[in-house]
């Protein structure tokens, strides 16, 4: 059986956390695990002092730390999976740095996926501590994810996620620059669970999701792991010209009938439905060959600048006689 140095990796993707960051490790590194854990945290070129105050903490914290900075920002699920890589836990949870993820949960996270023999574990809220908006989203994602990917009907998927070294060594294999760790994680296991626990208010500052980036997470849904879109052009195309089919015997039997002129309006509607929907299908096809264009191009999935490791974390690694992962800088902190 493979060995692990840590009984649990807790990865961070860090975006504008410097308020927060410090008290959420602090937090995880006061949890008694039996086994050992370690704290990985992917700063995702953020603007503000992220990293500053990320590599002041491996001086002054006592669990076994890893600092990744990433060369620029490429969003949420491109740094959890870089952190992935550098998990060397039996289980990994993923969570946010703005401490609506409350550590004392993840203790139970861990727990209820070891005894019911699962794979994955999504949390979920009795109260979510969003924005109006933010809600709307996410149960819209959500139910589209029930219908593209093949999940339990009803799961939430949550960034507060527990995995086992299992599912995370399927999920790291994706390379493509578009990844969506709820779709990989969904195509590597079906025994996933879900844990009710508590969701706070943010600590600070807002959330770094806008509109925009919301779309971008759902097209990565939508075109990345599922054909769904492709068969809806179809069955759309199909509709569409069996409408017109039907219209086609309409006017024919109205014009041996009556002696009906011209009609602007009738002939406009066609045409605006008919170029709607060929362009609304160009677009879901041109969607596809982009991303394989850039797929193809060799688009990063991520680029690490750095990786720094307190000397918890380096003997740690050494015990276990387990080689870190490649990095393009490696520094020492004791």
């Amino acid at each position: 059986m493979r060995k692990y140095p840590f009984f649990l990796s807790i990865v961070v993707p860090v975006y504008n956390g410097a308020d927060t960051v410090g008290e959420l490790v602090q937090a995880l590194a006061e949890l008694a695990v039996p086994g050992g854990h370690e704290v990985i945290l992917v700063v995702d070129g953020s603007p503000d002092r992220s990293l500053e105050v990320a590599r002041r903490l491996l001086d002054s914290t006592t669990v076994p730390l890893t600092v990744v900075d990433h060369a620029r920002n490429f969003g949420e699920h491109n740094s959890v999976l870089t952190g992935l890589r550098h998990a060397r836990g039996a289980w990994v949870v993923t969570m946010d740095d703005d401490l609506q993820n409350p550590p004392s949960e993840v203790l139970r996270l861990v727990g209820h996926a070891r005894d019911n023999g699962l794979d994955a574990v999504y949390t979920c809220y009795a109260t979510k501590e969003h924005a109006a908006w933010r809600n709307l989203g996410s149960r819209f994602t959500n139910r589209v994810a029930d219908w593209l990917l093949d999940k339990p009907k009803g799961l939430y998927l949550s960034s507060f996620r527990c995995l086992s070294a299992f599912v995370v060594e399927q999920v790291t294999r994706y390379t493509g620059p578009f990844p969506y760790i709820d779709g990989l994680v969904m195509q590597a296991t079906q025994k996933v669970g879900t844990l009710e626990v508590k969701h706070l208010p943010r600590a600070a500052g807002r959330s770094n999701y806008n509109f925009r980036r919301l779309v971008r997470l759902w097209m990565n849904m939508f075109v990345n792991f599922s054909v769904m879109p492709l068969r809806l052009s179809t069955l759309c195309g199909l509709g569409i010209s069996a409408l017109g089919a039907l219209g086609v015997f309409w006017v024919v039997g109205e014009s041996m009938i009556r002696n009906t002129p011209p009609g602007w309006s009738s002939l406009m509607a066609a045409v605006l439905l008919l170029s709607g929907v060929q362009l609304l299908i160009l677009g879901i096809v041109g969607e596809y060959l982009g991303r394989l264009y850039l797929t193809a191009n060799g688009k990063p999935q991520g680029i690490v600048r750095a990786v720094e490791r307190n000397e918890a974390a380096e003997e740690a690694g050494g015990r276990a006689g387990k080689p870190a992962p490649e990095v393009v800088a490696l520094k020492q902190h004791g």
